[in-house]
This record gives C-alpha cells, sequence and structure tokens, in this order.
C-alpha cells in the first residue's frame, strides 16, 4: 500500500471521525450546509489543470479564442459546485425500525430518505460505516426506501455506525457527502446450530402423566354445559333440547402433552456460544411445528407457550444472555 493511499485512509478517517462527533445520536438528520464536504475528484483535478495550461497557452500566443473556452470551461467547472451541492442539501434521512438477525448472516437496516422541495435528488450514494457495500437511489419522489446490510459476527446488540451519503452528480468533477449519526441498531440472534432435538429435554407433567385439557372438539366426550354466546353451532345437544332440557352444549377434553422445556444448563459442559446456537435452533424448529415449549438460561425462565411473540421474545434472551446490555 502507497504512501498517498495510507495518508488518504488516515484522513478519511479523521474526517468521518470529526464529522460524528459533532453530531448528536438521533433517528433523523437534514443535510444542511454545515454538515456536507465537497471535494474536487480526480477528474475535477485533471479538469483544473487543464484550465491551467489552456491559461497558459492564451497567454503565451495572445488568442482570444484560447481565452474564452478557459473561462467557458472554468464557467462550467464553478457551475458544477452549486450543482453537486444541491443534490444533498435538503435531503432528511430518518431510520426506520430493524428486523433482528442471526449470527453469521447480513444484518439489515432500512433507511427513508425524504425531500422537502420539487427538486430531483439523483445518484445517491449510500453505505454503513461498517460495511463496503454501497447502494445508489434516485430520489425522484418524495419519500425513498433503501436497505442497507453489515456483517452480523456475533449475538447481541449491533450498531454499524454512521451511515455515509455522497454523490458527484451531474458531472463527476466534485464530490459531496455527508456522515450522519443515526440511531440504528438490531438484535443479533446466536448463529444457528441444527442438531436433533434431544428427548431429555421434555418435562413430564407433576404427576408423572400426561394432563387432561378441556376444551371443544371431537375427543373424549366430557358432559353437557349450558349454551353461551359465541360457541359453535355443532357443539349444541339437539337431542336434549328436544327432550325440552333447554339449550346445552357438548364438551369434551382431549389429551395435551407434557411441556417441553429447553434448559441450558442441562446440556452439559460445551461451550457456551455452541450451547446458545443449539437452543436458537430448537426454538426455531419447535416454532415451525407450533409447539409449546419454556426456556430457562440460568436464573432467567419463560414460561411455555407458542407463537410469534414467544419465538421472539426466546430468541431475544439468548441473544442477551450474558451480555451487559440487555436493553
Amino acid at each position: 500500500m502507497s504512501l498517498a493511499t495510507e495518508l488518504r485512509r488516515y484522513l478519511q478517517t479523521k474526517i468521518r471521525q470529526w464529522t460524528l462527533a459533532r453530531q448528536r445520536r438521533a433517528p433523523s438528520h437534514t443535510l444542511t450546509q454545515n454538515r456536507i464536504f465537497i471535494l474536487p475528484t480526480k477528474a475535477g483535478c485533471a479538469w483544473l489543470l487543464l484550465l491551467l495550461m489552456l491559461l497558459v497557452m492564451a497567454i503565451n500566443y495572445e488568442n482570444n479564442l484560447i481565452y474564452a473556452v478557459t473561462f467557458l470551461l472554468l464557467g462550467v467547472f464553478l457551475t458544477a459546485i452549486f450543482h453537486t451541492y444541491a443534490n444533498l442539501a435538503g435531503i432528511e434521512v430518518k431510520a426506520l425500525p430493524s428486523r433482528p438477525c442471526f449470527a453469521g448472516r447480513q444484518a439489515e437496516f432500512e433507511l427513508e430518505l425524504q425531500r422537502h422541495s420539487t427538486r430531483c435528488f439523483e445518484q445517491l450514494h449510500l453505505r454503513l460505516e461498517s460495511s463496503e457495500e454501497t447502494q445508489v437511489v434516485d430520489l425522484l419522489n418524495d419519500r425513498q426506501r433503501v436497505r442497507l446490510y453489515c456483517p452480523a459476527p456475533r449475538r447481541g446488540w449491533l450498531s454499524p455506525g454512521g451511515v455515509k451519503l455522497e454523490t458527484c452528480y451531474p458531472l463527476g468533477l466534485f464530490r459531496a457527502w455527508s456522515w450522519l449519526n443515526l440511531e440504528i441498531k438490531t438484535l443479533v440472534y446466536p448463529e444457528l446450530l441444527v442438531t436433533p432435538l434431544p428427548s431429555s429435554l421434555q418435562e413430564p407433567s407433576a404427576k408423572g402423566c400426561d394432563r387432561m385439557s378441556t376444551r371443544s372438539g371431537d375427543d373424549d366426550f366430557a358432559g353437557l354445559e349450558r349454551f353461551q354466546a359465541g360457541m359453535s353451532p355443532r357443539q349444541v345437544d339437539w337431542k336434549s333440547y328436544a327432550r325440552g332440557r333447554g339449550l346445552h352444549a357438548k364438551h369434551f377434553a382431549g389429551h395435551q402433552d407434557p411441556d417441553l422445556w429447553l434448559d441450558l444448563d442441562a446440556m452439559g459442559g460445551e461451550a457456551l456460544e455452541r450451547r446458545l446456537s443449539r437452543l436458537a435452533a430448537w426454538v426455531e424448529a419447535l416454532s415451525v411445528r407450533e409447539v409449546r415449549f419454556g426456556l430457562r438460561l440460568g436464573s432467567f425462565s419463560l414460561a411455555p407457550a407458542m407463537g410469534e411473540s414467544h419465538r421472539s421474545r426466546s430468541l431475544a434472551a439468548l441473544a442477551l444472555y450474558g451480555l451487559e446490555d440487555r436493553e
């Protein structure tokens, strides 16, 4: 790596850190003159060199035509400054809620760009501080959403750092950019380590046998009860009603399997991260099969339940287990 490249990266890092330190962390930022930097690109520097050469030729040969071309190109150069700056000024960048992901995958962050004028903003380049991937968008409508990605190497809360918004539009002679300190973060679940669910994790009920759950259905008949609003007409005991005994509903009872418990301490002496990854994979598998399960992580426990909210709470508990930040 050349000395010039190292010096450029060092200056870029210092400018980024200084810019982000000047801003308060907020859900949205609007690009104004005190947040936008602008410098010539390589093409812009070549353009300036060309202007200098033309000016020397015009002075040397005292040629009015060369003077005219020189000042015409200088006018284009100066005009490009204002157009490049205007292609960023006034844009509002807002952070939207992000969705959790699993470790080892790409975390997704969604931003919303909003314009407060009728002017269009074209060829906008966005990227995250912790990623080299760039998204190019054109803000032709009042609002435009864009998704940015960065690696999620480990579980816990992930903050991708600042957001860079830059443009070289319209001529590529100047680069205008801004770093924004947005409140964006996502929760990273443990990496999925798919293994078969051991039968030893099932705990029988307190009596050592299956429990009976009373519910309406087509299992064992358990008796009659008064018909109430909201009950299915299929439950009505029409024979009893025909005998003048009133409107009753059939009541059934079915066998319910004992609740399944996932216990971190019952998984042996394996490394903590591998145990958490196994539990995350089992939570995913049981949620897909719509099986009730509970979760124990040391002194922390989640009562047996099922559904998407229970899955999210379980994975969040696994993601934050042993970490100080339990936001």
